[in-house]
């Protein structure tokens, strides 16, 4: 097996057929087998029964954190590439081909992609994008809604940090990164094609600020799932 697309989702109901025709279409021209993972986090709608539904394996993690949930999905990977994807996120051909070419040259252990809206949003969600993209681009950081990797690398930096209920994509860029300049490779972030996302957390914008701000001002608090509110209780 060369890749496995793991969609960690929780009441998804109504954006995982997207990601996964998404996810579908990009693999069409793949020469080398694949498989997409969802990993329902413990759902009250029916997000496992639409993926299953669609061909996708399906396994659970009843504890709801984000970080078990992508955990959960690579321990039953069988890929030696590993690609992260958010259920309310698209992948394009052109980017997973990217990817892929960038692992396949074995001078990459991974990276993540520039993040871009999938819709027109406010003027506010715009500005807060184009610092996380200079951030990201900056600092090396991978938005959790799109993350590729070798499965040995993943397995070396230990996986996602499950102490933490949020921004468990910035730990693990970190650790990517340093284990892979150790490795003789890199941690890149794709500048072109970018990866699109929905607007829909835009929605809640006052909510994300305050839920941001809290861990600025404590950063321990990436640690209590309550204090991580904006992650986890988006949907219901």
């Amino acid at each position: 097996m060369l890749l496995s697309i793991i969609i960690p989702a929780f009441n998804e109901a109504e954006n995982i057929a997207a990601c996964i025709a998404s996810v579908t279409a990009a693999l069409a021209d793949l020469r080398h087998n694949a498989e997409i993972i969802v990993v329902d986090n413990d759902s009250t709608d029916n997000t496992p029964e639409i993926a299953a539904a669609l061909g996708c394996r399906v396994v659970h993690e009843p504890f709801r954190q984000i970080a078990r949930a992508r955990n959960t999905g690579a321990k039953a990977a069988q890929g030696r590439y590993l690609i992260f994807l958010d259920a309310d996120t698209v992948l394009s051909a052109p980017l997973l081909k990217e990817a892929l070419r960038l692992l396949q040259t074995g001078r990459v252990a991974g990276g993540g992609a520039r993040v871009e809206f999938a819709a027109e949003t406010g003027f506010f969600a715009r500005v807060l994008l184009r610092f996380w993209q200079a951030v990201s681009r900056g600092a090396r950081y991978a938005a959790g809604c799109f993350i590729f990797c070798t499965a040995e690398a993943f397995r070396r930096v230990g996986g996602f940090d499950e102490k933490v209920y949020a921004s468990e994509e910035i730990g693990f860029s970190r650790r990517m990164r340093a284990a892979a300049v150790r490795n003789g490779q890199k941690f890149v972030i794709i500048d072109q094609p970018g990866v699109k996302t929905s607007t829909r957390k835009n929605q809640q914008i006052g909510r994300m600020v305050l839920t941001m701000l809290i861990i600025a001002l404590f950063p321990p608090a990436v640690r209590f799932r309550s204090l991580c509110f904006f992650w986890y209780r988006c949907r219901s």
